[in-house]
């Protein structure tokens, strides 16, 4: 089929007619399906259950150094943790610190720090009259929802195919001194899939801040999440740490990661890797929050795991779960969208989302006819700061959490959707 704004008028209507009629049969069918967000399916969560067993006796419930792990103390984690959440992260253990069970938890403390008690010194941000952050978009809405609950005001940076656009990060950065932030997804971002290019974590890196205390708070939940084994030669990101330490800006850099979608979800291991004046910033606090987070569970991902290799493996039995899922959803896409002009959307190599681009004005409206015959998404605008999208255009699609076949028909309904809103919208602008 040609191009949907090709079509005359008339053509148009007798389109809509028969869309219509599809989008009543596809309600008749009582969908009851959830893509709202990056839940993992139950076989995922399924592939872990062995974690449970091996931790059996009191003998086994000892850390490297001697550790009971049942008791109280060693604030920033037990070293195997230390060493295999370094592994995931491409860092040194040197850089870690091990918290609980989940990084937005991380991240949420370290913002609250900054607010309170100031980094490295530096005025606490409560007590300035303005605090900006840099959001790539579309980008991860529990992001937003952070700096927005502490009244942070948020720029909106547009992400290309390689990463934020750098040359506006830099401007940004280096002429404003209220700018203290910019949250960044570096691999498999949340929700387009993309991955940092080498120019653009050393751009990052050696950027030059008008605000001495200006961090990067780099999630790297997707660190390990590929959909295809070349993927992660493919994708692989530089080390951020490292990069920033070359460029002479080692303190500049929190980064985040867990293991709450490789393990399970709500009871994985989350840690921060930065620099050594950082962790002992962050310490100072930790003192006081906690006498120590969870060391059982920290020993059971490491008797679980072992060691990166085991990660990686691990990785791949949920690459098998996902891959068809998000080829389900591609392939409807292709069919039904392909060659209509009214949509774009990326092709990921891993991570948990595919990003669709609908026309101008649609994003919404689409969501809500999905809603409305069963399939519910996240909310359109939920990819930008303030849940507003400035053109009503981009679409979050999780696939992880229902079944290949069940995406497939979710998917269908979704193209179907699109097509009808679309169609609208071109009548209405004639």
């Amino acid at each position: 089929m040609k191009p949907l704004k090709e079509l005359t008028k008339a053509e148009l209507l007798a389109l809509k007619e028969s869309l219509t009629e599809e989008y009543k049969e596809a309600k008749e069918k009582g969908l009851k399906l959830d893509m709202s967000r990056g839940k993992p399916g139950l076989s995922q969560l399924d592939l872990s259950l062995p974690m449970l067993d091996v931790l059996s006796s009191k003998d086994e419930m000892k850390a490297s150094d001697g550790v009971d792990v049942r008791n109280y103390g060693v604030l920033d984690g037990i070293p195997e943790a230390k060493q295999l959440m370094a592994e995931m992260m491409d860092t040194t253990p040197d850089h870690v610190i091990i918290f609980g069970n989940a990084s937005l938890t991380i991240m949420y403390d370290t913002v609250a720090r900054a607010m309170i008690n100031g980094i490295l010194g530096e005025t606490p941000w409560c007590k300035l009259d303005k605090v900006k952050f840099l959001c790539p978009v579309p980008g991860y809405d529990r992001h937003f929802a952070i700096t927005e609950s502490f009244g942070i005001e948020m720029i909106n940076i547009p992400l290309n195919s390689d990463g934020p656009d750098m040359d506006l990060v830099e401007k940004y950065v280096s002429e404003d001194p209220a700018v203290k932030g910019i949250w960044c997804v570096p691999k498999y971002a949340n929700p387009t899939g993309i991955s940092y290019s080498d120019e653009v974590v050393k751009r990052m890196a050696a950027l030059k801040p008008a605000a001495k205390d200006f961090r990067i708070f780099w999630d790297n939940a997707y660190c390990i999440h590929h959909l295809y084994e070349e993927a992660d030669k493919q994708d692989r990101i530089l080390d951020i740490l490292s990069e920033c330490e070359k460029a002479g800006n080692p303190d500049m850099v929190f980064e985040f990661a867990s293991t709450s979608k490789v393990s399970f979800s709500g009871a994985g291991v989350a840690a921060i890797a930065s620099s050594e004046a950082n962790l002992k910033d962050i310490l100072k606090t930790m003192t006081i929050q906690t006498i120590g987070h969870d060391k059982i569970n920290q020993l059971r991902h490491v008797k679980f795991f072992k060691n990166r290799a085991g990660l990686d493996a691990h990785m791949m039995k949920h690459a098998e779960l996902m891959r068809p899922k998000f080829e389900a959803v591609l392939n409807v896409l292709s069919k039904e969208l392909e060659g209509l002009d009214i949509g774009t959307w990326t092709t990921p190599r891993g991570g948990y989302f595919i990003s669709f681009n609908a026309l101008e004005g649609c994003a919404k409206e689409i969501v809500a006819k999905c809603k409305e015959a069963g399939v519910v998404m996240t909310g359109a605008g939920a990819t930008y700061p303030y849940g507003k999208d400035p053109k009503d255009s981009n679409i979050r699609i999780a696939p992880s959490f229902p079944t290949p076949e069940e995406m497939h028909d979710a998917a269908e309904l979704f193209a179907l959707c699109v097509k009808l809103v679309s169609v609208e919208k071109l009548l209405q602008e004639m």
